[in-house]
């Protein structure tokens, strides 16, 4: 088995323990402290909004970027579009 194929199969293992984590750690926070877990979960919602802007202005200015680059390799279509 090549790396490719290990880093594809952690990936996945990744992304399923990472929300079981969360959920068991917001359950035992419950357990010992009681309320103070809606802060715990209002904080992962705040940084879960932040990284999905993040991860969508990075993929926007890609995506600008890509067509920009196909625009340039293509000469005469950036007067047309003028």
């Amino acid at each position: 088995m090549n790396r490719w194929n290990e880093m594809k199969i952690l990936r996945r293992a990744l992304l399923v323990t990472t929300p079981v984590g969360v959920a068991i750690g917001l359950y035992e926070a419950w357990r010992l402290a009681g309320g103070l877990v809606v802060l715990m979960a209002t904080q992962l919602i705040v940084l879960g909004l932040i990284v999905g802007g993040l991860v969508r202005v990075a993929r926007r200015e890609s995506a600008e970027q890509a067509a920009r680059t196909t625009l340039n390799a293509r000469p005469g279509l950036e007067e047309k579009q003028s």
